[in-house]
């Protein structure tokens, strides 16, 4: 990724706020798209998870976190912080909370790992025309999203569901704390990611509405891209050199993940591995066209232009830190660089890597993670290697969907921090995929590029998204070896397998 340092950046800036499933970060840009050198803030922080399944954080907390991340951001970049123009956003896609009237949460925030909500989701399955809502929706009937966990509140938690006046994403929530009033709106991308979109007519889904027992008043308003808020007088003054900014709402992190990376278009596919993994590709789709949503994939939107299109997995960077953890090893243990020189599928081992619940492929509400073969001679590097290739096999599933909608010509952009540092793993994937990886270079941040990219040509300060495409240069190449592609494929069969006898056994419903 292009980058420069703070004395050189050309103005107007950029600050980009990146809120992730591990950490909130905040960074610099330049009217270029060039990542500023050492003015990132990042502030890491763990889900509060339970054994039934709960995944969620207080909203408060990471508001706090947010906040600090600004500070740190602004404390960087010196003088040069009056220089900002535009601050672009991106969180995690999925999540949910409550507001009262008073704007105060009445709810954690539930992210996409939350599992208490498949039971519902099995029943929403049962009563509706489940295709018919992917194919309007874009998402499956799955507690990942929010028609299954607004059925489970209301459910569990009546009161709670009744006093809530507004549902939003977190992102909603902290910029409509920092800015003005004008600033509680959500853009299509953000609420594509709900289940509660319809991605043709870009509009709230009426049925989806009527079996959560919403109306769009408890919602917040749609946009596309803008219009850009100001900071709020109070939060101006903590920020006097951000108070003039515009300020956008918040897009989804795996689309700005694609932008940040330069994968827009047919001729490009984004693979990103950080706590969790997908899949995705950003193609033409206006508003009003009839298409539909590929088998095995998830639709969800860029903005009214363009739809984003992919696979994600529940499991990704966060099954290889349980398994250090578990095994007491760790990525520069020993055992480590030894499942990495194992020849492919040499473990003896299957595994199912369900460990944070499943999505994409199978979309199995209750699945858990199996572990089939283990021996008294499986040693930790045999789990390590059977782990990464699990992933790897996942992917190469998403990815056999997706290839019929690129180019044939097409690369594959991999971003994340936790596949950009094991070269292993990336050898690993591109076997399982069959197909060239263009890696980027460790510790860029494609994604809070991409939100700033988009504000930026929002702002005016850039003049389109060509600029993404030049980040490629000095990437790594991984060739796949087809002889391991053969292997891995055979063992892909075993894992559907394992995974179908499940299934049929009704261990996953």
């Amino acid at each position: 990724m292009p980058s420069v340092s703070l004395a050189d950046a050309r103005a107007p800036l950029i600050v980009a706020l990146d809120a992730g499933t591990s950490s909130v970060r905040a960074l610099a840009f330049d009217s270029m798209g060039r990542a500023i050198l050492e003015s990132e803030e990042q502030l890491p922080y763990a889900l509060e998870s339970t054994p039934h399944g709960g995944a969620t954080f207080p909203a408060e907390s990471l508001f706090d976190l947010t906040v600090e991340a600004i500070d740190g951001v602004v404390a960087r970049l010196q003088h040069r912080a009056q220089d900002v123009a535009a601050v672009g956003s991106t969180s995690f896609w999925h999540s949910l909370m409550g507001v009262d009237a008073t704007g105060t949460p009445t709810t954690p925030i539930y992210y996409w790992a939350d599992t208490r909500s498949a039971p519902d989701a099995v029943t929403l399955r049962r009563e509706l025309d489940a295709h018919a809502v992917w194919q309007r929706t874009g998402c499956r009937l799955h507690s990942s999203y929010w028609p299954a966990k607004l059925c489970w509140l209301r459910r569990t938690d009546p009161d709670t569901f009744d006093r809530t006046q507004r549902w939003l994403s977190f992102a909603e929530y902290a910029l409509g704390r920092l800015c003005h009033d004008d600033a509680a709106a959500v853009t299509l991308c953000m609420a594509s990611g709900t289940g509660l979109l319809d991605v043709h007519t870009l509009d709230w889904d009426p049925e989806m509405l009527d079996v959560t027992g919403i109306a769009t008043e408890r919602l917040s308003p749609l946009v596309d891209l803008g219009p850009a808020a100001c900071l709020r007088r109070e939060v101006g003054q903590r920020w006097p050199a951000l108070a003039s900014a515009r300020w956008f709402p918040a897009l989804g992190d795996g689309a700005c993940a694609n932008v940040g990376s330069g994968a827009i278009g047919p001729s490009s596919i984004a693979l990103t591995v950080g706590t969790s993994a997908a899949m995705r590709m950003i193609l033409p789709q206006p508003p009003g066209q009839s298409w539909v949503v590929p088998a095995g994939l998830w639709a969800y939107r860029l903005d009214r232009r363009r739809a984003v299109l992919g696979g994600a997995l529940s499991n990704g960077g966060n099954l290889l830190h349980w398994i250090w953890d578990t095994t007491d090893t760790g990525r520069d243990a020993e055992a480590t660089r030894a499942a990495c020189e194992l020849p492919p599928d040499s473990t003896g081992l299957t595994f199912l890597p369900f460990l944070a619940g499943e999505r994409s492929p199978g979309w199995h509400d209750d699945a858990t993670a199996v572990l089939a073969g283990l021996t008294v001679a499986t040693r930790p590097e045999h789990l390590i290697r059977a782990g990464m290739e699990a992933v790897a096999y996942r992917l190469a599933d998403v990815y056999e969907a997706l290839e019929p909608l690129a180019s044939p010509n097409h690369q594959i952009v991999v971003s994340g921090g936790s596949i950009l540092v094991m070269p292993c793993w990336m050898e690993i994937t591109a076997d399982a995929l069959g197909h060239s990886l263009t890696a980027m270079t460790p510790g860029d941040e494609t994604t809070a590029r991409g939100a700033a990219l988009m504000a930026g040509v929002e702002a005016g300060i850039l003049a389109h998204l060509d600029n993404a495409s030049d980040e490629l240069s000095g990437a790594t190449e991984y060739v796949p070896h087809m002889v391991n592609y053969e292997h891995y494929r055979a063992a892909r069969e075993r894992q559907a397998r394992l995974e179908q006898t499940l299934v049929g056994s009704g261990e996953f419903v």
